[in-house]
């Protein structure tokens, strides 16, 4: 009996731990805003959470955003620890690709990647997981300091 409560006890206390040494969203936040660089200010987070895909179709998280022109914006997306995908952020004008993180023809990643805003006006950022994978990830958008 005392065997058992203690393999219980340990049990509780090795999830109390894990539950600890987790990344919340908000830690990844900090840690993906920071690896955008020196030169770099943060703006805005997207925090995605996506399943499996739906009827075969792959989830995406979109987000309206607005940028204005002769500045340069820098994107980047940082993968959850717990993360089963990869993360690929993309960035649309209207329904026009503009940029991906991920080239699907070489398998090259440009993470992060910088965006020089010709025209202001509304933007949406698309972000997904490779192969259609659930996964979990932060985007951070910021804006690159002009020397």
């Amino acid at each position: 009996m005392a065997r058992k409560a203690t393999l219980f006890l340990i049990g509780i206390l090795l999830g109390a731990v894990a539950g600890l040494l987790a990344q919340s969203p908000e830690q990844m936040v900090e840690i993906c805003a920071n690896k955008a660089g020196d030169d770099a200010t943060y703006l805005k987070d997207f925090q995605v959470k996506l399943g499996v895909p739906v009827d075969g179709r792959p989830q995406v998280a979109r987000f309206p955003l607005v940028l204005s022109s002769n500045n340069i914006y820098r994107f980047s997306v940082c993968d959850m620890e717990n993360s089963e995908g990869k993360a690929i952020i993309r960035l649309y004008d209207n329904n026009r690709l503009i940029f991906s993180s991920y080239s699907e023809d070489t398998k090259e990643e440009f993470n992060p990647f910088n965006f020089m805003c010709s025209k202001t006006g509304i933007y949406h950022i698309f972000i997904s997981f490779l192969d259609g994978k659930p996964g979990e990830c932060v985007g951070i958008l910021s804006y690159v300091n002009k020397k």
